[in-house]
């Protein structure tokens, strides 16, 4: 009798460090928005438009399995700032809605690659990119910096924004791209 006694208890010591160890596995990031930064970059015939977004919230899950990966991450539609306030108002307003969708969101779903707990990582995130109220399959190459319990990730995508729903600013002596090229900077603390 002692026996099974001494058997369930070592089974149940296994099962805490089992589920300890799963549950270390799980760990949270979150956004510093300060740090963190957007660009983006759309083409005319006759000159470029650069600009920022502010990040105004965001924070991710990684999960115990690899590659699980879920959050947000929120941009503020009314922070677009390219350095003409008439476009700019032009921009929230009528192209961005910003009283019907005041932000902008990336949830992304998982990634593909080795995320190192330090030094650089190349990963792939997946996720659904919601411009305008509608929801869109979006893949995005990142590189990651992990320096103690701050991480760096920056990446590049191009967002076809006619294709998705928003006015094109073209006239009929102005011809702009029908994409906008999207630069991100995300910093992150890993929280315990």
């Amino acid at each position: 009798m002692p026996m099974k006694n001494a058997t369930r208890a070592a089974i149940f010591l296994l099962l805490i460090v089992v589920g300890s160890v799963a549950a270390s596995a799980q760990q949270t990031l979150q956004l510093d928005t300060a740090a963190s930064e957007i660009h983006f970059t759309l083409s005319d015939v006759l000159h470029t438009v650069r600009g920022t977004f502010k990040v105004t919230e965001g924070s991710l899950l990684l999960g115990r399995n690899a590659g699980e990966m879920k959050g947000n991450i929120v941009v503020g539609a009314a922070t677009g700032e390219s350095g003409n306030s008439s476009r700019d108002h032009r921009m929230t307003e009528s192209e961005l809605m910003v009283k019907k969708y005041p932000s902008i969101v990336f949830q992304p779903e998982h990634f593909t690659g080795a995320l190192a707990a330090s030094g650089k990582s190349s990963i792939i995130v997946s996720g659904v990119f919601t411009l305008l109220g509608t929801a869109h399959p979006i893949t995005v190459p990142m590189q990651v910096e992990a320096t103690g319990n701050r991480y760096t990730a920056t990446g590049t995508f191009a967002v076809p924004y006619v294709a998705w729903g928003m006015k094109d600013p073209s006239t009929f002596m102005l011809r702009v791209g029908k994409e906008v090229q999207i630069e991100i900077k995300l910093v992150a603390t890993l929280k315990p």
